[in-house]
């Protein structure tokens, strides 16, 4: 099943036999003081330096958040999709909670977006899915309703099939819409992983979807949370995992792209071998 997401003139297809989609996630106030208030004050310079950074680090789309407290996220959000847009061809991920932000970013966003993101609970099920099928875009439903976040992995997969049919019945297909298995901290349970790694199985096997999750959850509040990410999506990816909304550091992006290779989702290693390439092309001119 392929999940097709486009900018104006750039394609990506997320799929079980495609490479993973690495989604950026830097674009995003949350935790980031300066950044908020340089939005805060309508400078967005870097909202196109985090977008050309992780392009540039191998993204092959972009999360756009606009969350800020006292701030016409509306009119910020669309205005960052304009800025993202000119700076990177990539497909954009539009993130917001508040329907009218996501109204106004799916408005003047040029192409198929994906949206994140829908829960199982009703209401915003009947908020949301109009909205999305209206717009033709894609969505991120995750797996937890209005009691809050389901213990185990069937439970998760029960919510999960609600949202898609729910989603069929406003016109949207199971090939647009992209399950989150939820990834929670290991710091706080030391099941979680486990947990996810068995919903994300559970769910390939019984519906079929394309998956993302927010591949940060599971290092947060521990030290070295790179490395604990670069062995996390592997072991996600063959379970089944297709796309995350991710760190584009160096170390997780490697991880995720040698695991294209060895399960078979980068024909003869051809991807690898090219940014190897590239990587030693940049060396040396920077060298000479």
């Amino acid at each position: 099943m392929h999940t097709t997401l486009r900018s104006r003139t750039s394609t990506v297809v997320i799929g079980h036999d495609q490479p993973f989609c690495i989604i950026g996630e830097r674009i995003n106030p949350t935790g980031r003081k300066a950044f908020a208030e340089e939005l805060r004050g309508g400078d967005l310079s870097t909202v196109t330096a985090d977008a050309l950074a992780q392009v540039a680090a191998g993204a092959d789309m972009l999360d756009v958040n606009a969350g800020i407290p006292l701030v016409d996220e509306s009119e910020l959000l669309a205005a960052m999709l304009r800025t993202v847009a000119e700076a990177t061809d990539v497909p954009i991920c539009i993130d917001s909670s508040v329907i009218e932000a996501l109204e106004a970013g799916l408005a003047v966003y040029e192409g198929k977006a994906l949206v994140n993101s829908v829960t199982g609970e009703d209401e915003r099920l009947e908020e949301i899915l109009p909205l999305v099928a209206r717009h033709g875009a894609a969505v991120i439903g995750l797996a937890n309703d209005e009691t809050g976040i389901p213990e185990t992995p069937q439970q998760r997969l029960d919510i999960a099939r609600k949202i898609v049919s729910a989603a069929g019945d406003h016109g949207i297909g199971p090939e647009d819409v992209v399950i989150d298995p939820l990834a929670m901290t290991v710091g706080a349970a030391t099941d979680a992983v486990t947990i996810t790694l068995e919903t994300i199985s559970l769910i390939r096997d019984e519906l079929g979807v394309n998956m993302c999750l927010g591949a940060s959850n599971v290092s947060f509040g521990l030290p070295r949370r790179h490395q604990l990410g670069s062995a996390f999506l592997p072991m996600a990816m063959a379970a089944g995992l297709t796309s995350a909304i991710m760190s584009c550091a160096e170390e997780v992006v490697s991880s995720v792209r040698a695991a294209d290779l060895l399960l078979g989702h980068d024909e003869w290693g051809a991807r690898w071998i090219a940014v190897h390439r590239e990587r030693e092309a940049a060396k040396a001119a920077a060298a000479s």
